[in-house]
């Protein structure tokens, strides 16, 4: 969702930030690749990184980086806990070694 659309709406839009430490099984994270953008577009999510190596600046990081703008934090729950998402998380489980986090945005200002 565009910041003009999120100003329009009122509402304070939230982010979704995997960072995958370990690719477990290559098959199945190519699977959870081609399923999950699926599920994010249905809930109105928008990749605004995907499958990013990063760059270090502190510390350690994983492999590969996602971050998925939502409109709010309420549809994101909904995504994570839908039947349109659970196969993707089914496969993550097993697949990839990750890190999962949901992070509330800036609320739009007038």
């Amino acid at each position: 969702m565009s910041e003009s659309t999120s100003t329009t709406t009122g509402r304070t839009p939230a982010y979704s930030i995997t960072e995958v430490l370990e690719v477990l099984d290559p098959q199945g994270a190519q699977r959870y690749a081609e399923l999950t953008p699926i599920a994010v577009e249905r809930f109105g999510g928008r990749f605004v990184v995907l499958g990013a190596s990063p760059t270090v600046a502190e510390g350690e990081a994983g492999v590969a980086l996602a971050v998925v703008e939502w409109p709010d934090m309420e549809t994101l729950q909904a995504w994570y806990d839908s039947p349109e998402y659970a196969p993707a998380r089914e496969i993550a489980a097993t697949a990839l070694r990750r890190r999962l986090v949901f992070l509330p945005g800036t609320a739009p200002t007038a």
